[in-house]
């Protein structure tokens, strides 16, 4: 028995919902191209009946070089992400880096996103359930799926058990990540819904040296081999320009290739459901 994700009062994610896609630019950037990003992405959703919440970061704490791009920070970031809520009505999510971060996040995001490289820090997962919002957790690209069960019982036993599990490929060698598909139904086999990280899964992590590549061809098929699976959402980073994305432009889909991408991922959703 999998338990569904409230998003807010707006509606659910789980095996018995409609299919949900998490989008957005990698890292927040001008209003015009976040609004360009959510308003596209409202009229495909609209058109295939699936739900949709936008995404971006307001910090990328992560980056390959202390040079890069981060983004406009908690406060701006926070204040621009709000902003989009209200013009286009549309749920939200973003990652958190730091405890202190989760009671303002809490008052803005739908959906709080732990980072990959986090999802074992024990403070950050407390104060994030505290936070009283749906939670979507990245597995450690350094974890086996079964090993989520530890991250599960961190945020369960700190009060807040509406979360997800999200898959973004497994460490592989020099640069470069692999999707083992079993983790998808193992994780969700946890008892939660789970979430394909399609973009992410395409990284080559620290592959141009001062910052990560990507392989951005290979996010259509990998997306159909999840929902051939069986998923509850997916997440995507989309982008007018990818080749001027502030970050993970190499690994960002064209947003006019999105529509293509949702299109066979609903057929394929629509028989495995």
């Amino acid at each position: 028995m999998v338990k569904p994700v409230k998003v807010g009062d707006r509606f659910e994610y789980g095996p018995n919902s409609p299919l949900t896609i998490i989008a957005g630019p990698c890292v927040l950037e001008s209003e015009e191209i976040c609004s360009q990003i959510a308003e596209k992405m409202i009229e495909i959703c609209a058109k295939y009946g699936v739900n949709y919440v936008f995404k971006a970061s307001f910090d990328k704490a992560n980056r390959t070089s202390i040079h890069s791009h981060r983004g406009p920070g908690l406060e701006k970031g926070l204040q621009q992400l709000q902003a989009i809520k209200e013009k286009y009505d549309v749920p939200i999510l973003t990652d958190i880096h730091e405890p202190c971060q989760a009671d303002a996040i809490g008052k803005v995001a739908d959906i709080i996103q732990i980072p990959a490289f986090l999802c074992r820090q024990t403070d950050l997962l407390v104060a994030t359930a505290a936070a009283g919002k749906a939670i979507n957790v990245k597995k450690g690209q350094f974890l086996a799926p079964r090993d989520m069960t530890a991250v599960i019982n961190k945020l369960k036993e700190s009060g807040n058990d509406n979360l997800s599990l999200c898959e973004r490929g497994f460490t592989f060698g020099y640069n470069n990540l692999i999707v083992d598909m079993r983790s998808l139904a193992i994780m969700r086999s946890l008892g939660y819904p789970v979430v394909f990280d399609a973009t992410h899964s395409v990284q080559l992590p620290g592959g141009q040296g001062n910052k990560s590549g990507g392989e951005r061809e290979f996010v259509a098929p990998l997306t159909r081999a999840a929902a051939g699976v069986g998923v509850d959402a997916v997440f995507m980073e989309v982008h007018p320009n990818p080749e001027e994305a502030l970050s993970d432009g190499a690994n960002s889909l064209p947003l006019e290739d999105v529509e293509d991408v949702i299109a066979k991922l609903v057929a394929i959703d629509a028989i495995v459901r």
